[in-house]
Formats: structure tokens, C-alpha cells, sequence
């Protein structure tokens, strides 16, 4: 069977690479693990990624024909949220919680000493290793700690983002020619190199899947695109699907956002400023046909490695899951960024594939998108650590017509001492401390919180409920911020 997979892969890639395959340099093998015991379990990790953007959800505005398709033979869970961050660059939190299991505060108070938690041998994919499995990794990194010294294999490790130019800010302008182009590759970004960054990230997964299939060492892998994090550049054929005639607006669509500056998402911070202020219609379009094109981009890439991962016959045996580490606003409620509460920039696609998920199949439980870590534990049979805050949804993945409980009661949502929310029952409080205001949505009624109903009489007692709920979460995650001044 071994022979078979190393056949199958390695003649794909030579189709897919041609002359560029070359040999993979790799540091020592981790421990080996009982041949054949446990699955292998490839991890494919976007950025800026919202649940918005996957055709298969419904969202006939953008082609995902390679996730669609991963959607189709797996189990989708529709509330997947990130917890939130301590930074304006909210992925370093988010990929610190991933990497260390931690929730978000706690994530915070280890965040500078990461490397010291590598030390001790407790990040996810020393985890991974202990437990047998030959660990790989590429693309996106972020974490305050040596990719190369976390993971068995370790290629082509990113910073937070590519290299931007000043041009790719304030634009596109409302009158003359637009400064910037997402195809000029002079301008770097994810040209820099020759080779787009997401088609380098899929070239190494493919090469991993080669490398892997060499032992009987089960794999984990771990590919993390930077795609689609601006700047939004792709090849002009993706550009081409998206006239901006085919560009809906979001809605609601708004020229600011009230509370910017008071819930630090204003216009000093860096997301917000790559659209002019105000926003117009035409910025807009133009940012999410940009951001549309990347994705579809990105989609093709994740096709190539599912393509490679079928022709090799181990697609069945394998465990896939996709998700992101937050989504995006694209000009919702006149915001670019991920730094605000509403779904759109914290939620998250995630989509799991393996032996014995239903097909086709979608889960609305709410989730935080960090339980992929415990649930890669639990299939590898390492026991989970005390200090890991996520849950393992294997149970809810493999149950029959009986699911188990939820595994959480609300979702909760900080960013900074600015912004606090809980998701619960199908509503959503927001409060902004600094502003001393508050946002309710009934998001059953209204996914896409467009009505804040904090002001009407008759939602009152829902408010108190909700915000009692969230307090209480804040004592058990251990969030200082006081909300008295808010509280109604």
C-alpha cells in the first residue's frame, strides 16, 4: 500500500511541479508510532478567511470549487468563532491560542515567553510528535517561537504578512487611476520570490505528501496559507471572473462605523486604512473583487493537494480539516478589518473530512476554531493537557443519530480593554467600554446584524441576561475588564 501511495503522489507531482520537485531536506525523524495505528491528518489553515467566502454556504457571489467539493464529502460546522485577541493583528492571537491551547487571556499571558513553552515540549505539534507522528510544516507562522524547532520538517516560513507598498493603501481613489494593481508583480507582496506564495505553500504540501509516504510514520500536516490577507494580489484570471458588475455590497453597507474609534478599529489602524474614508460603493467592489479573486486563487491551490491526496488512495484514511484563524469585514458595516465583534470577522469556515464523518452534513453548534487542536489530539490518542482550554469534536464527528451536548454553553468574544461579546441562543451582545455602549442582534432573525435591537423596551431582559452571562465568562476566562459603567 506504501508503494502504491509513494507511486501515485510522486508521479502527480511531477505532473503538477515538473522539473521543481526536488528532494526535501528534513531535520531527525520523531518518534515512530505503530504502522498503520493512527490516520494521517493534513490541517490546510488560511487567513482573513470569513465564513462568508465558500460557495457551497450559499455564497453564490465567489467560485470555491475545491472546498465545495471538500464541504460535499465532510461535515461542515457553521459557528466556528476565534476568541478574539489582544492585538491588532488578531491572527497572532489566534494562531498562539491554536499552537498553545490556551484561551485567549491566558494565550496572552504566555505570549512572550512561547519559546519557553517550546522548551518544555507542550506546543500542538510537539504534542503530534510525542504521539508518534512526523510532523510538517509551511507557510504562515506568527508564533513568538522557531517554526523549524516545533515541526520535523519546517519550509518556507512566513511573517504575518507579505510586504505591502504604501500604494496599496487609500485606494482605489473616487476620481482618475487607481495606483495600484494586484497583478503587478514589482510590487512583491505574494509575488515576492517569482512564485505566488499560495502556489509555494501548495508545491511544499504536495512535496510533504511525497515525503510522507516513504515510512509507515503517520504524518501530520500543518499548511498554512497567508492567503487571503491583503495585499490581495492574484494572477489577472482570477481578476477576470470577478467584473465588479458580479460584486453585491455587503450589507449593511455604511460609509463609517459609529463606534471605530472608540472600539480601536479607527482610522489609524492599518486594515482600516486601505480603503478612503469615507467608504464609497466603488472601494467597496473593488476591495472584494480583489479579496474574491486571491480566495478562488487560494481554492485552486487547496484543489491541487486534494488532488494529490485522492490519486495517492489515501483520501479515505486521511483526516482533512480547513478552517481559518478569523474571517474578514470587506467593507461590512464600513469596516475593512478583523478588529470588531460581528460575525463577519469573527467567524470562521471549518470544514472536516475523515473516516466515518458524515458527508454533506452541517453542524450549527458553536464552536471556537482552536478545538481542531484537541481534536488532532484525540485522534492521535495523546491525552489532552490540563492547560488546553478547547474541546475535542470528535464525539460530535463520529456520533450516531445522538449527539452529544454542545460543548460550549455561549462563545465569547474580546479584543483588546474596547470591545467584549457573547454569542448565545442565537443572539449577540456586543459593549464597547470606552464608548459605554451596547449592541444586541437577534442573530436567527437577523444573521447578518443589520437591526441592533439594544434599545427596545422589549428586549430588555434578554440584554440583562446576556450581559450577566458574559460577566460571568470573564471571571472564568480571566478578563479584568471592568464593564460596570456599561452594565444596564
Amino acid at each position: 500500500m506504501r508503494l502504491l501511495w509513494t507511486v501515485c503522489v510522486v508521479g502527480l507531482l511531477a505532473v503538477l511541479l515538473g522539473d521543481d520537485a526536488s528532494p526535501l531536506a528534513t531535520r531527525a525523524v520523531a518518534a515512530e508510532g505503530p504502522a498503520g495505528s493512527k490516520p494521517d491528518i493534513l490541517f490546510l489553515f488560511a487567513d482573513d478567511f470569513t465564513y462568508e467566502a465558500i460557495r457551497a454556504f450559499g455564497h453564490t457571489d465567489i467560485d470555491t470549487p475545491n472546498l465545495d467539493r471538500l464541504a460535499a464529502r465532510g461535515t461542515t460546522f457553521s459557528h466556528a468563532y476565534n476568541m478574539g485577541s489582544w492585538s491588532g493583528a488578531v491572527c497572532v492571537a489566534s494562531r498562539t491560542m491554536l499552537i498553545t491551547g490556551r484561551s485567549v487571556w491566558d494565550a496572552n499571558s504566555i505570549y512572550q515567553k512561547t519559546d519557553a513553552q517550546r522548551e518544555a515540549g507542550v506546543l500542538w505539534p510537539q504534542l503530534m510528535s510525542d504521539a508518534g507522528y512526523r510532523t510538517y510544516m509551511t507557510g504562515k507562522w506568527h508564533i513568538r517561537t522557531d517554526a523549524a524547532k516545533c515541526f520535523d520538517v519546517a519550509r518556507h516560513v512566513r511573517p504575518g504578512m507579505p510586504k505591502d507598498t504604501p500604494s496599496a493603501y487609500s485606494r482605489p481613489p473616487a476620481e482618475g487611476e487607481d495606483p495600484w494593481s494586484p497583478t503587478d508583480r514589482s510590487l512583491g507582496g505574494f509575488w515576492e520570490g517569482g512564485t505566488h506564495w499560495s502556489e509555494v505553500t501548495a508545491n511544499d504540501g504536495l512535496d510533504f505528501l511525497a515525503d510522507a509516504s516513504k515510512g509507515d510514520q503517520p504524518a501530520f500536516f500543518y499548511v498554512a496559507f497567508n492567503a487571503p490577507h491583503d495585499p490581495r494580489q492574484s494572477p489577472q484570471e482570477f481578476l477576470d471572473r470577478y467584473p465588479l458588475e458580479r460584486i453585491a455590497l455587503p450589507e449593511p453597507f455604511l460609509p463609517e462605523y459609529p463606534y471605530a474609534e472608540q472600539m480601536g478599529a479607527g482610522r489609524g489602524l492599518r486594515d482600516e486604512k486601505l480603503a478612503p474614508f469615507p467608504r464609497t460603493e466603488r472601494a467597496v467592489k473593488v476591495h472584494r473583487r480583489e479579496y474574491y479573486a486571491l480566495v478562488t486563487h487560494l481554492d485552486e491551490q487547496i484543489g491541487r493537494i486534494l488532488d494529490a491526496l485522492d490519486a495517492s488512495g489515501k483520501a479515505d484514511s486521511t483526516w482533512i480539516f480547513f478552517t481559518a484563524d478569523h474571517g474578514l469585514a470587506v467593507g461590512h458595516h464600513g469596516l475593512l478589518g478583523k478588529q470588531n465583534p460581528y460575525d463577519h470577522s469573527t467567524r470562521v469556515p471549518f470544514i472536516v473530512a475523515g473516516p466515518g464523518v458524515k458527508s454533506g452534513v452541517t453542524d450549527a453548534t458553536p464552536i471556537y476554531l482552536q478545538d481542531v487542536m484537541a481534536t488532532s489530539l484525540e485522534l492521535a490518542g495523546a491525552e489532552r493537557p490540563e492547560h488546553v482550554f478547547y474541546t475535542s469534536l470528535l464525539p460530535r464527528l463520529t456520533a450516531g443519530d445522538t449527539a452529544p451536548p454542545p460543548p460550549y454553553e455561549s462563545i465569547y468574544g474580546g479584543y483588546l480593554n474596547r470591545q467584549r461579546s457573547i454569542t448565545h441562543d442565537g443572539w449577540k451582545l456586543i459593549v464597547y467600554p470606552e464608548a459605554k455602549a451596547v449592541r444586541l442582534y437577534h442573530l436567527t432573525d437577523d444573521p447578518g446584524e443589520t437591526v441592533d435591537l439594544a434599545s427596545q423596551p422589549e428586549h430588555a431582559a434578554q440584554l440583562r441576561t446576556l450581559f450577566t452571562r458574559l460577566t460571568s465568562l470573564q471571571q472564568e476566562l480571566g478578563d479584568t475588564v471592568d464593564l460596570t459603567a456599561v452594565s444596564p
